[in-house]
């Protein structure tokens, strides 16, 4: 029965006489409490109560002993109910959005629970009798406030997916490790300073988040990780990389941002499975030939480092759809530029530049070009040729005029010419070549 979202502020008494109802949907209502009556269709095996504004759960909850799936989120509880043990055919419980500070002993007697979430708690810590719910494989206890692990964690043998992002843990206790079968690890936003050396004990692990931590260096054991596909260590306080983080050769995504880098390992050109690679916010003045060696990048982002040229080697990567290199100190763009046939997004933003190649001409899939803040007074003729363009950034630049080309942009939607000298009557002209549609800033 479906009746979500009907303004509900109470449920009649005759609901008790839907003996065979085995599904109820009360998401989005007004409920503050339950009747009675609902306790007594023993046959549900799911429940939503999710988005109601329960204050609190009757013991009387471990009568629906047949309940597989429960979901509570977005309420306002604040205890449960020692009851709540009673309902051992439970398999998916969601809690997230409440306002628990702990969890009855009882509660780890839901021995069958495969799914628990309890995102966005107040849990200070778990009970020792959470190593119980061995059936588990998926918990969330991102924003619970947890300040430490109990030991019994490393008895959830069959956990694959476990999120610990946004809590105050400043370490992991050694019983982490017992996790073999974990596939992903969200450690985002835990004030981590350190990552044990056992972390290369989790070999099945294919995503291991951990941005937003105070991280300085990472284990040589890293590199044990060889499942890894997803690799998050932005905003961190790393000035260098193992070595041996470049034995990960199954990664594909891999977001360095917002550290202290000052250099690549020449190693990174073994990631050649890496399809975007993020080093924004760092303090990067140049980049390792190996570079060139990342054939399937499809992103690369590089802004705000301290480029002031590229490798030649950087021109390889034929595949790159999308070169970020805004707030660096480029002051050129070599011809070579040209070659990368399958951009769609090159932002340029920021830089020292004075002029462009005319092979910018050869970059026929650009859709969205960022020239904004440099120091250019003139485009290449060859700027007609990129048919695709949509969004051409030329803000804050020393333009009086633009070639008559700029009129073969039919695509161009957006084209931004802010704080450039030009008069008057040439932003007319400029604006009578482009098509009807286009907006000129």
């Amino acid at each position: 029965m479906n009746l979500h979202s009907n303004q509900l502020s109470s449920l009649p008494p005759e609901i008790k006489e839907l003996k065979n109802l085995t599904t109820l949907n009360l998401h989005s209502n007004q409920l503050s409490s339950l009747p009675p009556a609902i306790w007594e269709l023993k046959n549900l095996t799911a429940l939503d109560l999710s988005h109601s504004q329960l204050s609190n759960l009757p013991p009387t909850i471990g009568q629906l002993k047949n309940l597989t799936t429960l979901d509570l989120r977005h309420n306002q509880l604040s205890t449960l109910p020692p009851t709540i043990g009673e309902l051992k055919s439970l398999t998916t419980l969601n809690l997230s959005y409440n306002q628990l500070s702990n969890l009855p002993p009882e509660f780890c007697e839901l021995k069958n629970l495969t799914a628990l979430n309890l995102h966005h708690n107040q849990l200070n810590t778990l009970p020792p009798e959470i190593g119980e719910l061995k059936n588990l494989t998926a918990l969330d206890l991102s924003f619970t406030q947890l300040s430490s692990l109990p030991p019994a964690i490393g008895q959830l043998k069959n956990l694959t997916a476990l999120d610990l992002s946004a809590n105050q843990l400043n370490s992991l206790p050694p019983a982490i490790e017992q996790l073999k079968n974990l596939t992903v690890l969200d450690l985002s936003f835990t004030q981590l300073s350190s990552l044990p050396t056992t972390i290369g004990q989790l070999k099945n692990l294919t995503a291991l988040y951990l941005s937003r931590n105070q991280l300085d260096s990472l284990p040589t054991t890293i590199g044990e990780l060889k499942n890894l596909t997803a690799l998050s260590l932005s905003d961190n306080q790393l000035s260098s990389l193992p070595p041996e983080i470049c034995q990960l050769k199954n990664l594909t995504t891999l977001n360095l941002s917002e550290n202290q880098l000052s250099s690549l390992p020449p190693e990174i050109g073994q990631l050649k499975n890496l399809a975007s690679l993020d080093l924004i916010f760092n303090r990067l003045s140049s980049l390792p030939p190996e570079i060139g060696q990342l054939k399937n990048l499809t992103a690369l982002s590089l802004m705000a480092n301290k480029l002031s040229s590229l490798p030649q080697a950087i021109w390889e990567l034929k595949n790159l759809t999308a070169l970020d290199l805004m707030s660096n100190q480029l002051s050129s763009l070599p011809p070579e530029i040209g070659e990368l046939k399958n951009l769609t997004t090159l932002n340029l933003m920021s830089n020292q530049l004075s002029s462009l190649p005319p092979e910018i001409g050869e970059l026929k899939n650009l859709t969205t070009l960022y020239l904004m803040s440099n120091q250019l007074s003139s485009l290449p003729t060859t700027i007609g040729e990129l048919k695709n363009l949509t969004v051409l950034g030329l803000s804050g630049n020393r333009f009086s005029s633009l070639p008559p080309t700029i009129g073969q942009l039919k695509n161009l939607t957006s084209l931004y010419l802010g704080g450039n000298p030009i008069p008057e009557s040439e932003q007319a002209k400029i604006k009578s070549m482009l098509s009807a549609g286009c907006r000129v800033d």
